[in-house]
């Protein structure tokens, strides 16, 4: 996932499956029968509902049959471009007839679609949106100006995944210096003294003991694996990730760089430049020493191929990993165990925060049937849920959701506390601009000055607009 801002869409595309799907239904027998049945199901109320990523289409359709049968209405789903896609919204609820009721949209364009009447706040009836169905991300990526303008309904987000056969090997190493240690006072024994024998039974206990803390917790303990672990034959190095993309680097700063506050529409709330990022960036920096990255050679996929070609030991996925990883393991591809954790603090003094982008069902203020629009939002984001991720490969913000599925549950306690990307308009490229900050920053750059000129930049496009 290349991390790009997205603000959507073109022209429309009408998919009236759930429509014909209804029609198909009926056995029509005679002319006077049809006439009677057609005239039934034209009084019917009928919605139009937006999306523009194909992958949602089986979901959005099944979704709309049970929804119309359910509530004895119309839903048609409509999937268009997702080029200019909520200029083509604006049009359609100007110009247009089958005005658009509800539709999909990421979370940091609801400030758009707010200020444009294309999102109003939702009549939640049924309480979905609550703590109770939703982590504290999502509720934060559908809320603006205090109000909630949207049910979450996927999401995505970065966590650690580990090569659990390596760290299996590394406990066992460490075990087996620390034992051929006691008592010495050199901490590195020679090559000839690793053939002594040990305690076989002391052994597995030690190994045991470390194995369950491999999964680090702080950078600096994956440093020190990196620094201990006599890494197997046709591994490259421990850690590995996408380091040109600020989707998989901005936990290091996501705790204290702050953009618009949690809800990400503040604009009174903006901290880039404090002593806390600054500590958090000189850490990354100081990263490149250990794992030699070159930032313009890798992206998502070769990291990701690495990972599964047993060449490196930690990296950071997003959610399309556990699939992939799962068909991997089931083909044969990969014969290692591995895991998800979520992400390493930057130190012990130093706490990380990922970011995520939140896809939402907002409704139309331009819409006439907006009771019904809100009711299958709610359907859609609440009751449909679990079968989100199935058909789509797509993980539900809904907290009830693929409770058995343990990876993805390691990727919802991310998600839970995770940045929202912000939806302040002005601060629309923020995330090239500090895209740009890691770039240099990775390659040797002043962190102190980079950060300044990026705090001086956000400050100058904030206030321009303020006053």
């Amino acid at each position: 996932m290349h991390f790009k801002r997205r603000v959507v869409a073109v022209a429309a595309v009408i998919a009236m499956a759930a429509a014909l799907l209804y029609g198909s239904t009926l056995e029509l027998n005679t002319d006077s029968e049809e006439n009677s049945r057609l005239s039934w199901f034209g009084r019917k109320e009928t919605i139009y509902f937006w999306y523009s990523d194909d992958s949602m289409t089986n979901f959005v359709n099944s979704a709309a049959v049970s929804f119309g049968e359910k509530e004895d209405v119309r839903v048609i789903p409509v999937l268009t471009s997702d080029s200019e896609y909520l200029e083509a919204l604006n049009q359609a609820s100007l110009h247009s007839e089958q005005v658009p009721d509800a539709y999909i949209v990421s979370h940091d364009s609801l400030e758009k679609a707010y200020l444009a009447g294309l999102a109003v706040e939702i009549r939640d009836e049924a309480n979905v949106c609550s703590e109770s169905n939703f982590p504290p991300a999502a509720l934060s990526a559908v809320s603006y100006n205090g109000k909630t303008v949207a049910y979450p309904l996927s999401y995505e987000t970065s966590a650690l995944m580990y090569n659990e056969t390596y760290l299996a090997e590394w406990a066992a190493q460490i075990a087996r210096k620390e034992l051929l240690n006691e008592g010495e006072e050199e901490e590195n024994p020679s090559e000839e003294s690793q053939g002594i024998p040990v305690d076989e039974d002391l052994l597995a206990a030690k190994t045991t003991e470390y194995f369950e803390k491999a999964v680090p917790s702080t950078v600096d303990d994956i440093l020190n694996i990196a620094d201990t672990f006599d890494v197997p034959e046709g591994v490259d190095g421990v850690f590995e990730w996408d380091v040109s993309d600020i989707f998989y680097n901005y936990w290091i700063v996501g705790n204290y760089m702050i953009a618009g506050g949690d809800a990400g529409d503040d604009k009174q709330v903006i901290d880039i430049d404090n002593p806390e990022t600054i500590q958090c960036l000189e850490v990354y920096k100081a990263l490149n020493q250990f794992f030699f990255i070159e930032s313009d050679t890798v992206d998502y996929e070769s990291v990701l191929q690495d990972f599964i070609d047993g060449r490196t030991v930690f990296t950071i996925a997003t959610t399309d990993a556990v699939a992939r990883l799962k068909d991997a393991k089931e083909s044969g591809e990969i014969a290692f165990d591995y895991g998800f954790s979520t992400m390493p603090e930057v130190s012990a003094e130093l706490k990380s925060r990922s970011m995520s982008v939140t896809n939402a069902v907002a409704v139309n203020g331009y819409s006439e049937h907006k009771e019904i629009a809100n009711r299958f939002a709610a359907y859609l984001t609440n009751e449909c849920a679990d079968s989100l991720y199935e058909m789509t490969g797509k993980t539900s913000s809904n907290l009830h959701a693929e409770r058995d599925n343990g990876p993805l549950q390691i990727f919802m306690l991310e998600y839970a506390d995770s940045v929202p990307l912000p939806k302040m308009m002005e601060t629309g490229n923020f995330w090239l601009q500090l895209e740009r900050l890691f770039a240099s920053v990775w390659n040797g750059a002043d962190v102190t000055v980079m950060v300044q000129e990026l705090a001086n930049q956000m400050a100058s496009q904030v206030n321009a607009v303020v006053q």
